[in-house]
């Protein structure tokens, strides 16, 4: 044998040697590190994106013409019902009023004099002495004379409401926007609005949740659509505010729409909050959460061991052979380091944490407890 083969041969047997060995290394189960699905009573909530939108609010506009007399109040002050606004001049509004309770005067008494008319002409026609024609003029006349003292009356409820109407007062309770006119200004029921305001307490937050959401809640609490709405919600909502803090002041829903919006699947729910400090403001946008009043058992696994693909989350479950299982599961709410399965996994099936790049599904595992040592 010259020397050139027998290098050949002395290399061919050292890979010979280091695959088998390679070979040998390989046929080793992988270690991996589990986790047991376990169950935990949880307070089941939700958060949803909501609104708020004020109980109260309207454009406060001149109801009669004329110029501003009086400006009573000032950019974004609190109002109470009843408060006077604005004050448009009443002069001519006083003097058509005044006409108006002396045409009255002028009516009541024609009214008494066709009444005494009437009753000579009825006394005459009874003795026989009159005319049956002139008892009836007579009796035509009364009548015109009363509905004259009834147009009167009118026209002085009409007179008063524009008098009354020169006080521009506020309708509720609430705050009040910014005044867009000032003294001098020539306003009426065309203009645009003096000033706007809003109820700040109460205050609703309307949100919208999906279809199943909505039944899966009736279903679970027991209740009907108007069952909820006309008793102490079962269940808590609060709001959270754009900067992260949420009201301690729980709401109450307090109206449930009466359809389900075609285009997103969705129903719209308006919760009633106190609003105590006002920092829920009409038109913010903020997040509502509804949290349920009794707590439910749930299974959780760690969030490690949740993978993702085309078809949704998944986990690696380690069978009673030691063998890998893919397993695609419904996930709910993270906690902490947890997650919740709606579906996919029994309490006391365990899961992969540790290791998920080194196995497949089918492949046997070295599986190892987490928080247990593993010996290399």
């Amino acid at each position: 044998m010259t020397p050139r083969i027998h290098r050949f041969l002395l290399a061919l047997l050292s890979l010979l040697l280091i695959a088998g060995g390679a070979t040998a290394q390989d046929a080793a189960p992988p270690k991996v590190t589990v986790a047991a699905a376990y169950s935990d009573e949880l307070t089941q909530d939700a958060v949803l994106i909501g609104r708020g939108t004020a109980v109260d609010k309207a454009d406060i506009v001149a109801r009669v013409s004329g110029f501003v007399e009086e400006v009573l109040v000032a950019d974004g002050q609190p109002v109470k019902t009843g408060d006077v606004l604005f004050r448009i001049e009443d002069d001519v509004y006083a003097a058509t009023l005044a006409a108006r309770k002396a045409d009255l005067g002028q009516a009541e008494a024609n009214r008494d004099l066709a009444e005494l008319d009437l009753q000579r002409k009825q006394e005459l026609f009874d003795r026989q002495v009159g005319s049956a024609a002139d008892r009836d003029i007579a009796l035509a006349n009364e009548q015109v004379a009363v509905a004259q003292v009834e147009i009167a009356k009118a026209a002085i409820r009409q007179a008063q409401l524009d008098v009354d109407y020169t006080q521009v007062i506020a309708p509720f309770d609430g705050r009040i926007g910014r005044v867009e006119v000032s003294v001098g200004e020539l306003v009426g029921p065309s203009s645009e609005a003096l000033v706007n305001i809003v109820r700040v307490a109460p205050i609703y937050v309307e949100f919208s949740v999906s279809e199943r959401q909505f039944l899966s809640f009736l279903e679970r609490a027991g209740l009907t659509q108007q069952e909820l709405v006309s008793m102490d919600s079962p269940e808590r909502v609060f709001a959270i505010l754009p900067n992260g803090d949420e009201l301690q002041e729980p709401g109450a829903i307090v109206f449930v729409d009466n359809r389900i919006d075609p285009t997103t699947g969705t129903i719209t729910i308006r919760a009633e909050f106190p609003n105590e400090r006002e920092l829920i403001i009409d038109g913010s946008f903020l997040n509502v959460r509804i949290e349920a009043a009794e707590p439910t058992s749930v299974i959780l696994i760690p969030q490690a061991s949740v993978q993702r693909d085309q078809r949704g989350d998944f986990v690696l479950v380690v069978g009673q052979q030691q063998t890998v299982e893919q397993r695609y599961v419904t996930l709910g709410r993270q906690v902490e380091t947890a997650i919740v399965v709606v579906d996919g996994i029994r309490e006391g099936e365990t899961v992969i944490v540790e290791g998920l790049q080194r196995v497949r599904p089918g492949v046997p595992v070295d599986a190892v407890l987490a928080g247990t040592p593993v010996q290399e």
